[in-house]
Order: structure tokens, then sequence, then C-alpha cells
């Protein structure tokens, strides 16, 4: 009663309160606890738009606006400390109720959504999976842009290096050039004399007559000369060669000699590792026939022993008890009804007839069953054949039955029918108003 009326007013809503309760502040909790499940009116929205539902102070003043001023809002707050309590109760059932509006929301989400309902797809999954994929393609693109960077700064490093390179070049080329202007002039040179193009110029005090260019005055002398110095040339090479040729000789002999020497000490060692190699051998040899010698003894010995041994060992087994054919051999000493393993004979005459007799009882009792056995397979066949004959026989009345009441079946559904048509006719003549699509929208929009 207290929430339809409060579509038409607080005023009316108040009154009624009071005069059910005979208490203002006990119709006021009344109402707390309905206007905490219902959203603010369009007044109170406007004048608090922060606050969802109605606090203690806000729902005096919507409720008790002739009565809430300084002195009036004092005396309410003083008297609302003593229904704290109570008012939690109705603050933790407001939160209950939106968490389960919000759940509400989240199924009908879910359920309405055709797409989802129908073809099953896994909305979070794909967005994962799109989420996976940038971030994939994001760190590939990373790692392109840091390779490049690297490959970019790589290529500077190999600029800057070849720069240095032909900049030492081309420091180290002006330093040759520096050197041998400075330190290897053409004057210099052993055969500057041959291609000196200011010798005829620097020369001082050579007159010649004109006409006589080219003539050398000096040219007997300077030919004799020539030739003294070729004599003193070939005497001094000749005198090097001998002396060289006598060296040679000398280290030639030195060394042949040493040879010799070598081959005189390497005969001797070869003599001794001949004398002791021979000295080895003999005793080597000495110590095999002495060996094999001990050894052929050895064998026969060993021969004897063993021939000794198989001729007794023969001999007793034909004179023991394994190739004797007595059966009293296998009879133990533990008594008549033990055996011997390994001295049994076989079995007696008498032990013989008892398992014949205990095989022919078997035989007789295997025939005797094998007799019962095809007395009752034939009580069965025979009680098969009646029974297959009885259920031919059920069948066929059965298949009687059936299409009797197929007949009376198709009776009563063709009266149905025609009453179902007559009855369509009366229901169309008298309901003319027919449902449109906006009748069946309503339906469907809860989850629940």
């Amino acid at each position: 009663m207290i929430a339809a009326l409060l579509v038409h007013g607080r005023h009316n809503l108040l009154a009624i309160c009071q005069s059910a309760f005979l208490n203002e502040f006990k119709a006021l909790e009344c109402i707390q606890h309905v206007i905490t499940t219902c959203p603010l009116g369009y007044e109170q929205q406007h004048r608090y738009p922060n606050v969802r539902y109605l606090s203690n102070d806000v729902f005096a003043e919507c409720i008790c606006p002739w009565s809430f001023d300084s002195h009036h809002s004092e005396t309410v707050r003083e008297d609302r400390k003593m229904y704290n309590a109570e008012l939690l109760s109705g603050r933790i059932a407001a939160a209950s109720l939106e968490r389960r509006r919000n759940r509400e929301m989240q199924r009908q989400d879910r359920i309405f959504n055709a797409k989802v309902r129908t073809i099953g797809i896994d909305k979070e999954a794909l967005d994962s999976q799109v989420n996976e994929r940038k971030k994939k393609e994001q760190a590939e693109a990373e790692s392109l842009k840091a390779y490049a960077a690297d490959a970019l700064r790589n290529d500077k490093a190999a600029c800057l290096l070849d720069q240095r390179q032909l900049k030492d070049e081309r420091l180290l080329q002006g330093a040759i050039e520096d050197f041998r202007l400075n330190f290897q002039p053409r004057w210099s040179r052993r055969e500057y004399d041959l291609s000196n193009p200011d010798k005829i110029r620097d020369q001082e005090g050579i007159q010649m007559l004109p006409g006589l260019v080219g003539e050398d005055p000096d040219s007997q002398g300077r030919l004799k000369n020539q030739q003294e110095q070729l004599r003193e040339w070939s005497v001094q090479q000749q005198h090097e060669l001998a002396t060289a040729r006598h060296q040679q000789r000398q280290e030639e002999q030195q060394y042949d000699q040493d040879r010799v020497d070598l081959d005189n000490k390497a005969l001797q060692l070869q003599k001794i590792e001949e004398e002791r190699s021979r000295a080895v051998a003999l005793a080597t040899k000495n110590f095999n026939l002495t060996k094999a010698a001990e050894n052929a003894e050895k064998r026969w010995k060993e021969w004897q022993q063993q021939e000794e041994d198989n001729r007794t060992d023969i001999l007793n087994q034909l004179q023991g008890d394994l190739l004797s054919e007595s059966q009293e051999q296998g009879i133990s000493v533990l008594g008549l009804s033990r055996l011997r393993p390994d001295s049994y004979k076989g079995l007696t005459d008498e032990q013989l007839q008892h398992i014949i007799d205990c095989q022919q009882q078997q035989i007789e009792e295997n025939r005797r069953i094998q007799a019962e056995q095809q007395q009752q397979e034939l009580q069965q066949d025979l009680f098969r054949v009646a029974s297959a004959r009885t259920a031919l026989l059920l069948e066929r009345q059965q298949a009687r039955i059936n299409k009797q009441l197929r007949r009376t079946l198709d009776n009563t559904n063709a009266q149905l029918a025609e009453a179902h048509q007559e009855q369509k006719k009366y229901l169309e003549k008298v309901y003319t108003n027919i449902p449109d699509d906006s009748y069946f929208s309503q339906f469907n929009t809860s989850s629940r």
C-alpha cells in the first residue's frame, strides 16, 4: 500500500502512515524502508544529483518539508540516532538489490545476444586473441625498429671507419712523400751521374772549340784507369773465389769425416743390439722349450687321470642302481607311499590296472552324460516349436485387434476434426481482434 502511494505524493503518504502507526518516527521508518528500494523522484534528482537513494536528512526534507527547519532538523537528527542500527539493514538491502540488478542486466546481455546464443562465439576469448595478436605485432614492429636502428648505427660506424682509413692512407702517403723529398733527393741516388741533366753545365774550366761538341780530351787516361780498376777487380774476385773454394773443400772434408764417424758408431751400436737380441731370443727359446715340456707332462698326467676316472665311472654305472630295472629302487626310505624321483622305474602292474579301470568308468560316465544332454536338447527343441506356434497365433490375433483399434481411431479423429473445424469457424466469428507483433514483443524481456 505504501509503495503504491509513493506515486500520489509524500503528504498523503505521511498522513496515512501517522494514522496507521500513531507515531511520526515510526511512520518515517516505514516509509524509509520502502523508499530505499526506489530511486529518487524528479525533484530530488535535481536537488541531489549524486545521491541514488534517500538519506535520513534528505528523506525527512522530502517527507516533512513544512517542519524541516533548523530547529526541527536538529530534533530529527537526535531522534534518528536511536534508529541507525535499523536503517543500516535497509542500506544493506539496497546494496544487495543493486547487485541483483547488475547481475540481471549482465544475464540479459548474454541471453538476448542472438549471435552469442546461436553461434556460440566466445567474445572474451576472441578479444584476448586479438589483444595477443596486437601485442605480437607490436613486439615484431619494435624488433624491426630496433634492427633497423642497429643497421643504421652499423652503417654509420662503417662509414666513419672508411673515412678514417682513407684519412690514414692520405696521411701515410703524405709522410712518405715528405720523407722522400727531405731524405731521398735525386742527387743522392747512385745512378744520378748517368742521368744528371746539369752535368755538362756544372763542369768548369773546360774549353771547347766551336763545332766540337762532345769531344773528351782526357778519354785515354780515363780508359786506362778503367782498365786498371777492372784488373784489380778481377784479381780480387779470383782471390775471393779461391778462398771460397778452399773453405768449401774443408767443410766438405769435415762433413765426410763426421759422416764416417757417425756410420762407424751406428755400426757398433747395431752390433751391440744384434748381440743383445740374440741373447734374448736364445733365453726365450730355452724358456719356451722348458715350459712346453712341463705343459706336455702336465697334460699327459691329466689325460691319465681322466681315463682312470672314466673307467671308474663306467664300472659304477654298470654296477649301480641307476641302470637296473628293479622297481624297489624307487621306494623311499620314509615309507611305501613315498617315491624317489631320481630312482623311479615306472608303475607296477596293480597301478596300471587301477588306472585302466578308472578310465573305463570315466568313459561310461561321459556316455551317460551325453545321452542325458541329447534328451534335454530334444525337449528344448519341442518346447521352442510349440512356443513359436503360440507366438504366431498371438501375433495374428494382435494384428486383428490393432486393425479394429485403428479403424475406431480413424473414425474418432474424423469426428474430432469436424468438431475442430466448426469451433474454429465459431471463434473466427466471435474473436475479431487478432494479436499483432507488438503483443508478442512484450514477452521474453527478462532472463528468468
